[in-house]
C-alpha cells in the first residue's frame, strides 16, 4: 500500500446520477470535489439503452451517453474523476479514511457515497444477451416501450406486484411468473393483482431460457415445477424483479443499514450516522430508484456536505 496520503475536502464514491450531480454541486460550492468511479463507470444506467424519462432530453438518449454528459458537466466545474474503487474506509475517527484500489490512502473532511444498487438476475445467459433489448430489470423505466404488447414479469414480491399491475395499464397482456404456489407480496398486492383482468399469473413456473431473433426477445421457455413440463409463451418483453442488492458491503461495519443492506439515512437528508458521512441515490433509496430522484438526492447530499463544513468552521 502507497504510504503517501492525500486529503480532500469532498470525496465522491459512485458515478452515477446521484454521485455525478454530487459532483456538480460540490464543485460549484468549491469544495474541489474528487469522485471515484467504481468499476462500472456510469452506474446501472450504462446497462441500458433508451432513456426516454428523465426531463431535459425531448428525443430521449442512449443511458451511457447521458452518463457522459453528466460526467462532461461535473468536469467543467472541477471535479476531478478518477477511475477506482473504493476497496475499504475507516470511520473511526477525523477525517474519514478512506484506500483506493487496496493501495491509495485518501482522508476526507466529506464522503458523499453513492455506489448505487444493482439488479438481481436469474441467471440465464440470455438474459444479459437481450439485456436493453427486451429483457429489463425496471418498469417504470421501460414499460412504455411494450405498449400494447404481450410481456412477461418474474417475481412474487410486492416490488414484482407493483411492477405488474403497472405494466398491465400499457400492455396487451402480462404474464406473471410465480416460482412457488403463492405470492410473497402483501395481501392487498396480491388482491390487486388477481382483480387486474390482463394479469395472467402462472404458478410453480420457472423461465428456462428468454428466446429472440438475435436482436430482440421474441418469447419466453418456462417449465412447470410440479410436473416439470415445458412451454413457451409468446412476449416481447421479459421483466426481472426479484429485487435489487444495494452495493454496501465495505460500510457494513461502518453504516446503519437495513435488513437488506440499503443505507439508513436521516429523514429529509442525505445524513448517516456518522458525521460528514452522506449517502444518496438507489444505495439508500430502494422505493423509487429512478435516475431522477437519484439525481435529486446527490444535490441533497452536496448540499449537505457544504453546510456541514460551513458549520465546522464557524
Amino acid at each position: 500500500m502507497s504510504t503517501e496520503i492525500e486529503h480532500v475536502e469532498c470525496l465522491i464514491i459512485g458515478s452515477g446520477p446521484a454521485g455525478y450531480t454530487a459532483a456538480i454541486y460540490a464543485a460549484r460550492a468549491d469544495l474541489k470535489p474528487i469522485l471515484y468511479t467504481g468499476m462500472e463507470m456510469g452506474g446501472q444506467l450504462t446497462q441500458t439503452t433508451d432513456v426516454d424519462n428523465f426531463p431535459g432530453y425531448p428525443n430521449g438518449i442512449m443511458g451511457p451517453e447521458m452518463m457522459e454528459d453528466f460526467k462532461n458537466q461535473a468536469e467543467r466545474f472541477g471535479t476531478q474523476v478518477r477511475f477506482g474503487y473504493v476497496s475499504s474506509v475507516d470511520f473511526s475517527a477525523k477525517p474519514h479514511k478512506v484506500v483506493v484500489d487496496e493501495m491509495k490512502t485518501l482522508t476526507a473532511d466529506t464522503v458523499i457515497i453513492a455506489t448505487g444498487a444493482k439488479a438481481k438476475w436469474l441467471g440465464l445467459p440470455s438474459e444479459q444477451q437481450y439485456n436493453g433489448f427486451g429483457v429489463s430489470a425496471c418498469a417504470v423505466c421501460d414499460g412504455f416501450f411494450f405498449k400494447g404488447q404481450k410481456v412477461a414479469i418474474v417475481g412474487a414480491g410486492d416490488t414484482a406486484a407493483e411492477e405488474a399491475t403497472y405494466l398491465a395499464k400499457l400492455c396487451e397482456k402480462v404474464y406473471m411468473l410465480v416460482r412457488r404456489d403463492e405470492f410473497r407480496a402483501s395481501k392487498a398486492m396480491v388482491h390487486r393483482v388477481l382483480n387486474t383482468p390482463n394479469i395472467e399469473v402462472i404458478y410453480n413456473t420457472e423461465a428456462q431460457e428468454i428466446l429472440g431473433n438475435g436482436k430482440n426477445v421474441k418469447g419466453v421457455r418456462v417449465i412447470n415445477n410440479q410436473t416439470q413440463q415445458e412451454s413457451e409463451l409468446e412476449v416481447d418483453g421479459f421483466f426481472v424483479a426479484i429485487g435489487h442488492k444495494p452495493n454496501t458491503e465495505i460500510f457494513k461495519d461502518w453504516l446503519d443499514m437495513d435488513e437488506t443492506g440499503y443505507l439508513i439515512t436521516q429523514p429529509g437528508s442525505t445524513k448517516t450516522n456518522i458525521e460528514g458521512v452522506f449517502a444518496c441515490g438507489d444505495v439508500q433509496d430502494s422505493y423509487y430508484r429512478q435516475a431522477i430522484t437519484a439525481a435529486g438526492s446527490g444535490c441533497m447530499a452536496a448540499l449537505d456536505a457544504e453546510r456541514y463544513l460551513a458549520a465546522l468552521n464557524d
